[in-house]
């Protein structure tokens, strides 16, 4: 009896790249693994897409279609090249227009993508319809996806079997186009026989001729298992990476796989141990200069309690780095479980998996529920589509307050269309006022993009790579000059003087504080005036208000952009606003005044 064949899809430069590095990898970097993965007779490769295709244009300085087009260059006009697409969000962290969901489909087609991986992170099937359509129309392969996960212990009313198999009656129903069809759990947490359920009760329902293919990560733990759950109850394809980029919170090893089927009567992929050996070999190689995060190859048990998936959990990570927070990483981990379960049990993916981080990283830092991630209230209110169950009435309470928005029931691809700033028109014009070039593409980048788009246009990208050589460069070349600095000592914040020789040093703490955020406004009298200080470190995104102007009680007087989130910094009282202490695109850190009002 010949064994069944099993398509693989190679994950590791998109996923694999996005759950180690938060998808930080330069292209020129990992060209040669790409031929090697070639020469060991991979076809099938998730190549763009997803978080991915903003990270070029946010800590690159790179093109993700210039990426694509090498990369179809490279293996050939018979690979498989896929990509991964948020429905009616596509590749943006928002929802998008009609023309702009029919624009993604065109340019990805353009740029060497044959078939689009199509997910909405809430399961409902009204924000795939279109973008359906019009995957198909361009001509391009859909595969139509119901996104899985866990629910922390004491959640009941979705992602079940039962839950599941509604989900696909829906798609069915709807009529929507597809080839194939993928179960995606992205942070790993869906329990084996959950997933031999799900398959059996999937394959019944569409029959043998319909492809259907797993994907999940190793953050749990229990990705192998529940892959050899998949295999047997029938699954056709299922995705793998390679070493450095797989296990943790990335896929399984290709080599792990072909381990663990040894004797089963399943082929997967024609692939050849000794040739991934090689094709590992070559990656290693190309990127041994490349930090890998620790927690990027930790299995955690605590996730299905907190569902992180591992796309984003590096990508949060390196973030928190950069913004010197990394300290409270597992406390917000801890305080994503009461996220999920009072948000309406959306999928654990980008963006739904973002708006819990968001929102877990505030509670964290600003007390619980004093802030609202904007995505995360904007989720509990409706506007990205019907969460599988109702959210808590008090947070959807709170969410209105603090937003200003009401909840609303029309569907999130009505929203956006009606919406003029999110038209190609608006794009176009703004692209004309920046004096760049019309192109398609540029506005599909700025649109996507936005601000960090159009800086990108204009040569002003950041490059943000984090690379050992570099690190170790800034180590041996930085040393702390006469100044004076902000410390942390047991909790407890100082302000300490830096001189060299016998020098009269002064230490006075800072105000009284702690490190620990409080929940109070970050405002503090002195005899000058009122200071306005940051609740979170990021960057100065654009200042409001200007020395000498009026301000009332409330008025946004600059935003902050943090940990992907836009931060209003707003006058605790009315008065005149006296200095503004920072300039726009200027970090800033937790605590620090960045404006006085008199």
């Amino acid at each position: 009896m010949a064994k069944k064949f099993i398509d693989i899809m190679d994950t590791t430069f998109r996923d694999g790249f996005q759950s180690v590095f938060g998808g930080r990898v330069l292209m020129d970097d990992f060209f040669p693994a790409v031929e090697a993965a070639k020469t060991a007779g991979i076809n099938h490769f998730e190549f763009g897409g997803g978080a991915r295709f903003q990270s070029l244009y946010f800590y690159l300085r790179e093109d993700a279609f210039e990426m694509m087009d090498k990369f179809r260059k490279i293996v050939g006009p018979d690979a498989n090249l896929q990509t991964l697409a948020r429905g009616v969000n596509t590749v943006m962290l928002d929802t998008g227009s009609k023309e702009l969901i029919d624009l993604h489909a065109k340019m990805f087609k353009k740029h060497g993508t044959t078939t689009i991986r199509n997910f909405d992170a809430l399961n409902d099937i009204d924000n795939l319809e279109y973008s359906a359509e019009r995957i198909k129309h361009h001509g391009l392969k859909h595969e139509v996806v119901v996104t899985m996960m866990d629910l922390p212990p004491g959640c009941t009313g979705a992602h079940t079997v039962e839950f599941y198999e509604k989900t696909l009656r829906s798609i069915l129903d709807s009529g929507l186009p597809y080839d194939s069809i993928c179960f995606k759990d992205a942070s790993g947490t869906s329990n084996p026989q959950k997933v031999f359920e799900t398959i059996q009760m999937a394959r019944k329902l569409v029959g043998d001729d319909t492809h259907i293919r797993l994907h999940t990560h190793e953050t749990a733990g229990v990705s192998v298992a529940a892959y050899m759950a998949a295999l047997e109850a029938g699954i056709d394809g299922i995705d793998l990476a390679v070493s450095p980029v797989s296990g943790g919170t990335s896929q399984p090893d290709i080599l792990t796989m072909l381990h663990a089927t040894k004797g089963m009567n399943v082929d997967l992929g024609g692939l050849e141990i000794g040739k991934i050996l090689t094709y590992e070999k070559e990656l290693q190689s190309c990127l041994e200069d490349y930090f890998i995060p620790p927690e990027a190859t930790m299995v955690s048990p605590i996730i299905p309690f907190s569902p992180m998936p591992g796309g984003a959990l590096t990508a949060n990570t390196q973030m928190m780095r950069d913004n010197g927070i990394m300290d409270k990483f597992q406390d917000v981990i801890a305080a994503m479980q009461e996220v999920v379960e009072k948000g309406g049990y959306g999928t654990s993916v980008t963006p739904v998996s973002q708006f819990y981080f968001q929102q877990a990283l505030n509670n964290v830092m600003q007390g619980p529920w004093n802030a609202i991630a904007p995505g995360y209230g904007r989720m509990v209110l409706g506007y990205f589509g019907k969460t599988p169950v109702a959210p808590d009435p008090e947070i959807v309470k709170i969410a209105s307050e603090k937003l200003g928005l009401e909840p609303t029931t029309e569907k999130a691809l009505d929203l956006a269309d009606a919406d003029p700033e999110k038209s190609l028109e608006n794009w176009i014009n703004k692209l004309k006022e920046e004096d760049i070039e019309i192109t398609e593409e540029n506005i599909f980048i700025a649109a996507a993009c936005q601000e960090k788009g159009i800086a990108f246009l204009k040569g002003k990208g950041e490059l943000n790579v984090r690379k050992i050589s570099e690190m170790k460069n800034d180590c041996e070349g930085s040393s702390m000059g006469n100044g004076s600095y902000t410390v942390v000592v047991d909790g407890q914040k100082f302000s300490v003087q830096v001189a060299e020789g016998d020098a009269d040093i002064q230490v006075t703490a800072v105000n009284g504080e702690t490190a620990a955020p409080a929940a109070a406004a970050p405002v503090a009298a002195s005899g000058d005036g009122v200071e306005i200080k940051a609740l979170l470190p990021g960057n100065v995104w654009k200042i409001v208000a200007n020395p000498g102007q009026s301000v009332n009680e409330g008025d946004v007087i600059m935003i902050l952009e943090s940990m992907k989130m836009e931060i209003d910094v707003v006058a605790p009282k009315g008065g005149v606003i006296k200095s503004i202490n920072v300039a726009t695109n200027d970090k800033v850190v937790e605590g620090q005044v960045v404006a006085v009002l008199g």
